[in-house]
């Protein structure tokens, strides 16, 4: 088993930037892979971005260009690093990973950019 929690969510105005972490339980070399997903109210949650262990990297359409995913596995630690924020940005984003089968997910953190 893992647990993953979440640091780094805020309020923040449009075109700003934040960083988000999420920290493992364990060592993160065998979390493969890892992911970050958001909730906005009043919708489904939806994938933002995927690293593989190799460090490969996959992003949402919306996202692409101004979120980067990346991999501290000494720290065992995965970073969201966002960028120009829009207020469609806003909602609760959450860290997921994959270990021998099973998805583990944190608690969440909350990103609120506001106009």
């Amino acid at each position: 088993q893992v647990q993953l929690v979440e640091f780094g969510g805020g309020l923040v105005q449009a075109g700003g930037s934040l960083r988000l972490s999420c920290a493992a339980s364990r060592s993160i070399s065998s979390i493969n892979p890892m992911s970050w997903y958001r909730q906005a109210p009043g919708k489904q949650r939806e994938w933002v971005a995927t690293i593989s262990s190799g460090g490969s990297t996959n992003y949402a359409d919306s996202v692409k260009g101004r979120f980067t995913i990346s991999r501290d596995n000494a720290k065992n630690t995965v970073l969201l690093q966002m960028n120009s924020l829009k207020p469609e940005d806003t909602a609760v984003y959450y860290c997921s990973g994959i270990l021998l089968g099973s998805t583990y997910w944190g608690q969440g953190t909350q990103v609120t950019v506001s106009s």
